[in-house]
């Protein structure tokens, strides 16, 4: 029986374990009134970081129907995660600062 469910965990765990190990999480900086990068591809279950290098807020947000979010209202130091779960193009904002515009293309 013991050996019934080790051949069962060995055959389920790699899939679980493959996936978690292929995810990736980059970081894009705003700096300037403007993001670090003007296009970003990505992973679908990769994560983005948006870290604010400026003195004065951000308000990050996107209504693409990819990956739809808000992060709120952020000083400088801090920064406000993402994990993009569906493919597609995902149109960045800033709330505050409308000159601030990124692209995340989210693949498989």
């Amino acid at each position: 029986m013991r050996s019934i469910k080790l051949l069962a965990l060995a055959i389920l765990l790699p899939p679980f374990c493959g996936s978690a190990l292929a995810q990736q999480e980059q970081t894009v900086g705003q700096k300037n009134r403007a993001f670090t990068v003007q296009k970003l591809k990505v992973k679908v279950g990769d994560t983005v970081g948006f870290r604010n290098d400026d003195p004065y807020f951000h308000n990050i947000f996107s209504l693409s129907p990819a990956q739809n979010f808000d992060l709120g209202s952020y000083p400088q130091g801090q920064t406000r995660k993402v994990t993009f779960n569906k493919e597609g193009k995902v149109d960045v904002e800033c709330a505050i600062h409308p000159e601030m515009r990124m692209v995340i293309e989210v693949a498989k």
